[in-house]
């Protein structure tokens, strides 16, 4: 293959992941979705609990996880990999599931 064909093919996967990201959520649907999440993470408090708590995770200047600034792509990356002992979600969660669970944390 010619580097332009692998440009051309690395552009369209980022532009697919960036496009996942993209999609409008529905916030009520992703507390259901947030289920899941509630075991380790509360969403009512910025507290502790087995992970950080997610109150407040998009206002927040830096993640504590990644010290990276909140965004869909960063916290969509986070939930995709785990890391830190939470496990990956990239195999468990379909595109608009994560889309919802984005759109719920925007809530808190």
């Amino acid at each position: 293959m010619k580097k332009s064909q692998y440009l051309a093919i690395t552009i369209a996967l980022i532009a697919g992941s960036v496009q996942a990201y993209a999609q409008k959520g529905d916030a009520a649907k992703g507390k259901e979705v947030f289920e899941q999440c509630a075991v380790c993470h509360n969403a009512d408090s910025a507290e502790q609990k087995m992970g950080p708590g997610l109150k407040g995770l998009y206002k927040a200047a830096k993640m504590k996880s990644t010290g990276k600034a909140p965004s869909d792509a960063t916290v969509g990356g986070k939930i995709d990999e785990g890391g830190g002992g939470m496990p990956a979600y990239k195999e468990m969660l379909s595109a608009p599931e994560k889309a919802n669970l984005l759109a719920y944390l925007k809530t808190l």
